[in-house]
């Protein structure tokens, strides 16, 4: 069993940058494949970006490629997310997720075996 917990969301202006942070419970946090999902409001969740379990390994959306960077530590359990140059389409909620067998080009939004709550990102023009 995995506790995934985000926090770093809030409000910021177009062109500027965030960083999200995911807290993992547990001691396998090594076996898993880690990413970063969001919802828009009225629209469907999508996938952001992950990570391969040892770190080495990343993927980005077409969306977010260039702007966001995703990381991990796995001696501190945990997964960040930095965004920069963001945009107004860049508003959502922002879930991390984890999985024991997918890997980061086979991830999906909502075939992930474990998920935070969120945390709210909201990008004013």
């Amino acid at each position: 069993q995995v506790q995934l917990v985000e926090s770093g969301g809030g409000l910021v202006q177009a062109g500027g940058s965030l960083r999200l942070s995911c807290a993992a419970s547990g001691r396998t946090f090594s076996s898993y494949a880690m990413g970063w999902f969001r919802q828009a409001p009225g629209k469907e969740r999508e996938f952001v970006a992950g990570i391969s379990r040892s770190g080495d390994g990343t993927y980005y959306a077409d969306s977010v490629k260039g702007r966001f960077t995703i990381s991990r530590n796995n001696a501190k359990n945990t997964m960040n997310l930095q965004m920069n140059s963001l945009k107004p389409e860049d508003t959502a909620t922002y879930y991390c997720a984890a999985d024991r067998t997918r890997t980061i080009t086979t991830m999906k939004a909502y075939g992930m075996d474990y998920w935070g709550k969120g945390t709210l990102v909201t990008v004013s023009s």
